[in-house]
This record gives structure tokens, C-alpha cells and sequence, in this order.
């Protein structure tokens, strides 16, 4: 069975840190690109970092550059997204997804179902 399994969120106060942890079952996340995207209430998906199955380049916004770090256990099969000097508008919904890509773009191959991060301040 294909499963992707978020976890790792919770309440943590402004300025702290969580690591969000995804773990892969029934496929290896060395075929794809893995990325992390999340939701707020009202607020449209927006993604939040992704890092390459061709050559393990990672991708972030620029407003969370220095602050959220991706990285990939390929043995262990999970993707993690560490989150320092989180911010109460970092609250969301987080989900990890694995995606193909050729020359036409992204395609989203499977979604996990999403943990949820908040930021009190």
C-alpha cells in the first residue's frame, strides 16, 4: 500500500522549534521529488520547500529561507522539514508530497494527509 504519513506538529510558542517528520510506505522517495506544503485557514496551498531527486537541490521561499531547513533520509525512507524561529503566521496545516517531473512540470503523484502546526505568540 502507497502511504505518505505526516507527523511532528503541534502548539509551540513564537520563536520555537518543531521538525515535521513524513514517512514513506510502499514506494522509495529516491524516485521522486519531495516536497512540504501548507494551508492555513482562508488561505490558499502554498509550498514550502522541495528538494530534488536529480541532484538533491533544495527549493524555499524567500521568506523562509534560513529559517525552515529540508532534508531526506533515504534509509529510513523520511523526509523532514525542520522549522526554527517559527512565527505565529507559520500556522498551518503541513502536508509532504511526492512529485515526477519532466519538461512540462510537476506532477503529484501522492499527498500525505497532513499535520497540524501551531504558533502561539
Amino acid at each position: 500500500e502507497v502511504q505518505l504519513v505526516e507527523s511532528g506538529g503541534g502548539l509551540v510558542q513564537a520563536g520555537g522549534s518543531l521538525r515535521l517528520s513524513c514517512a514513506a510506505s510502499g514506494f522509495t522517495f529516491d524516485d521522486y521529488a519531495i516536497g512540504w506544503f501548507r494551508q492555513a485557514p482562508g488561505k490558499e496551498r502554498e509550498g514550502v520547500s522541495c528538494i530534488s531527486d536529480t541532484d538533491g537541490s533544495t527549493y524555499y521561499p524567500d521568506s523562509l529561507k534560513g529559517r525552515f531547513t529540508i532534508s531526506i533520509d533515504n534509509a529510513k525512507n523520511t523526509v523532514y522539514l525542520q522549522m526554527d524561529s517559527l512565527k505565529p503566521e507559520d500556522t498551518a496545516v503541513y502536508y509532504c508530497n511526492a512529485a515526477l517531473t519532466n519538461s512540462f512540470g510537476p506532477t503529484y503523484i501522492y499527498w500525505g494527509q497532513g499535520t497540524r502546526v501551531t504558533v502561539s505568540s
